[in-house]
């Protein structure tokens, strides 16, 4: 059965789609654009965005009974691939050996004209 993940303390969907699905014992974690839940804002860098993309993926895999420890795989959406070192040293920072899989794309635009998305397919280790 398919059901939906949703917490406030991940930004609210922007359209008609979950924040994340589970099914089974694997979570699909949609795009997570840089929002800050709390302020409804984003930060100016890539770094921050990134860091703020990670704790909103964070969050909602929490409130799906996982955590970072279980992500299969990411895929991050940069608006321009010269950030991609500033992106990866904050996202290995998230991320212990045995890394996730992961591919990361430039984009020509993103919603809300942020830097960086993150969606992320991970296990559930717990059936919440």
């Amino acid at each position: 059965m398919k059901n939906a993940i949703s917490t406030n303390n991940a930004p609210g969907a922007i359209g008609p789609y979950s924040q994340a699905v589970k099914m089974g014992d694997f979570l699909f974690v949609s795009g997570q654009l840089p929002i800050n839940p709390s302020t409804n804002e984003m930060p100016e860098s890539v770094a921050e965005q990134t860091k703020q993309s990670l704790e909103n993926v964070k969050a909602i895999l929490e409130a799906a009974g996982s955590d970072l420890q279980h992500v299969l795989k990411t895929t991050v959406f940069l608006k321009d691939m010269n950030t991609f070192t500033k992106m990866n040293e904050v996202y290995q920072s998230y991320f212990t050996e045995n890394y996730p899989a992961r591919s990361a794309v430039e984009v020509a635009r993103l919603p809300k004209e942020a830097l960086v998305e993150i969606e992320v397919i991970a296990c559930a280790p717990n059936n919440k």
